[in-house]
């Protein structure tokens, strides 16, 4: 996936996700939980290989290591809890889908 597709699927996908869900928070269906939870087990172990095989290569993998230390856990936290989440998560998701799109829509336009 060149660089273009991967910003530009962070900045639809990703981001749109991750506003919708904080914005409408514990009134999302209750089918997405489960979704969120196995999207943050599969991006965990996904970017965990990833910072490992960038680490065994000389490269920085603080990318993946923010997909591994903060978003995986917190899309499993909200996932696992359900409609029981806490404010707080749902507002950190809001914050990182609004990072979501300045992030990649920069590199988009640089």
């Amino acid at each position: 996936m060149s660089d273009t597709y991967l910003h530009l699927f962070h900045v639809i996908v990703v981001a749109g996700l991750f506003l919708y869900v904080g914005i409408q928070r514990t009134a999302i269906s209750t089918l997405l939980y489960p979704i969120l939870l196995g999207l943050g087990v599969l991006l965990f172990f996904y970017q965990a290989f990833k910072a490992y095989m960038k680490v065994a290569n000389g490269k920085n993998p603080w990318v993946n290591l923010i997909h591994v230390i903060l978003i995986a856990p917190l899309l499993v936290y909200i996932g696992w809890q359900g409609e029981e989440t806490p404010r707080f998560a749902f507002e950190l998701l809001l914050l990182l889908g609004f990072a979501v799109i300045g992030y990649h829509s920069y590199y988009l336009l640089s």
